[in-house]
């Protein structure tokens, strides 16, 4: 799965665009900063013996603060966040919210598994295939499942928090009969793309900020 710093120069890439006239210093480091916070579910495991990848991995949370930003904002009749931060505050927020689902909990979908729905629905998903044209076939896809019982398209699933342990530099797991200390691997670049997308997010967020620096915009 991407690293940490995979995911906030994700984050950065994203937010640099969505942004817009909003983008700073301040604005970008609470994106960075709330998608980084996903991965420290990875020291829950160590008092509940679960919970990586699933207690902060999930779209919940970003649903959740999409409501909470909705009802502030439509249905308040001063709205605390427009009140105390005005226009920018209400663009970050909306922001933060689509990068930690898509550039957080979305992107470990695709090389690794999450638990979407957690705890409403403990279990983990993969979201891993294709797509290709077909001259006998037609269009193909193979990203989402499609119940034979008539049931709705789902990613893969792959087993609850009691089938699934995902062990991490934190918490390397049990060790095997050939090992006594498992050994602890903190993952920072594990791929190619991962490395390619890194490099370009984070130079096109170093290029905004300075550029920004240059003309006097940076707040």
């Amino acid at each position: 799965m991407p690293s940490t710093i995979v995911h906030m120069a994700f984050a950065g890439l994203v937010a640099t665009g969505l942004l817009g006239g909003y983008f700073d210093k301040r604005s970008l480091l609470v994106v960075l900063v709330a998608v980084a916070l996903i991965d420290f579910d990875s020291f829950i495991p160590l008092v509940t013996g679960f919970g990586h990848r699933a207690i902060l991995h999930n779209l919940l949370v970003p649903l959740l603060g999409t409501g909470a930003v909705a009802v502030d904002v439509f249905l308040r009749d001063e709205s605390y966040i427009l009140d105390r931060w005005g226009a920018w505050g209400l663009r970050v927020a909306w922001v933060t919210l689509f990068c930690y689902a898509v550039t957080g909990v979305l992107l470990d979908m695709t090389d690794g598994v999450v638990n979407l729905l957690w705890p409403l629905h403990d279990q983990f998903y993969t979201l891993d295939g294709k797509i290709e044209l077909s001259d006998q076939r037609g269009l193909v896809q193979t990203f989402i499942e499609f119940g034979g019982d008539g049931g709705p398209p789902t990613p893969e699933a792959v087993g609850s928090t009691d089938d699934v342990d995902i062990t991490t530099g934190v918490d390397p797991g049990e060790p095997t009969e050939s090992e006594e200390d498992p050994e602890r691997v903190f993952p920072v670049i594990g791929a190619t793309w991962e490395l390619l997308l890194f490099v370009t997010g984070t130079f096109v967020t170093a290029t905004r900020l300075t550029l920004d620096g240059e003309t006097g915009t940076d707040k």
